[in-house]
């Protein structure tokens, strides 16, 4: 069976995740931005809590932890390279890593770019990436710490994952990422349904997180710097990808 995951709102616009094997009954934490909330549903729904996955080491995805362990002794699991700035680590990972929740075996990857160190959790039984501030519904993070380049090389790992897999990622952007994309890909027929899908969500109050990989391959500007019709309205046509992906990003730090 796959597995059941729950998306919780937490702080302003932030997301967090549980992820519950029904075989096992173990549960994983993706990020914990906050305690109050995921508290409250791991209260509703009964679950037992065993693990927790931590992405990277922003403040708005590890400062619930403490209040969350003291609940819940879980196992802490995070990446290598960046333990000495995230909270204590049971299992310390790298890219091409697995571990293991219930039944269901993930792979690291290393999405370096927003962070030195930011990963990401693949499930590929149960068809899902946890992302959070590496690819984005309809954007990508800000490249704080790595480089534009190396920000495109991450985005091409997720890019190359099955197309029907969901994409977990941190953050309740998705309007903002859609009037930017607009910007870039203006006549693409998909983006511009999207984006009005995506008003029509925020206004009812519902999530636009979690998306398709397919959909994000089909309007995310950020894994379409090879388009020729982005290329072109940049005037960049016959560019490098990862020069084009650089004006894009460019261009969102500005916007």
């Amino acid at each position: 069976m796959p597995l059941d995951i729950r998306t919780i709102p937490c702080l302003s616009d932030n997301y967090a995740f549980l992820a519950h094997d029904p075989a096992t009954g173990d549960t994983a934490l993706i990020d914990a931005p906050e305690a109050a909330p995921i508290l409250a549903v791991l209260d509703e729904t009964g679950w037992r809590l065993t693990d927790v996955l931590l992405t990277h080491h922003h403040y708005d995805h590890v400062d619930g932890l403490a209040e969350i362990l003291a609940a819940y002794p879980a196992r802490v699991i995070g990446a290598a390279a960046d333990a000495e700035r995230l909270p204590a680590l049971d299992v310390k990972v790298a890219e091409g890593d697995t571990i293991t929740v219930g039944e269901e075996t993930a792979t690291i990857i290393d999405v370096s770019g927003h962070t030195v160190g930011h990963i990401a959790f693949h499930f590929p039984a149960s068809k899902a990436v946890f992302t959070a501030d590496s690819l984005m519904a309809l954007g990508c993070g800000r490249v704080f710490e790595g480089t534009k380049p190396q920000m495109h090389e991450s985005l091409q790992k997720l890019a190359n994952l099955p197309a029907d897999t969901v994409v977990y990622s941190g953050h309740e952007y998705t309007a903002a990422n859609g009037k930017f994309a607009l910007t870039i890909d203006p006549e693409n027929p998909d983006l511009i349904s999207r984006v009005r899908e995506v008003a029509e969500k925020r206004a009812s109050g519902t999530p636009t997180v979690p998306s398709l990989l397919s959909e994000e391959l089909a309007t995310n500007p950020f894994l379409r710097a090879h388009d020729p019709a982005i290329q072109a309205h940049l005037g960049m046509e016959g560019a490098n990808a990862t020069d084009v992906f650089t004006e894009i990003r460019t261009r969102k730090d500005n916007f």
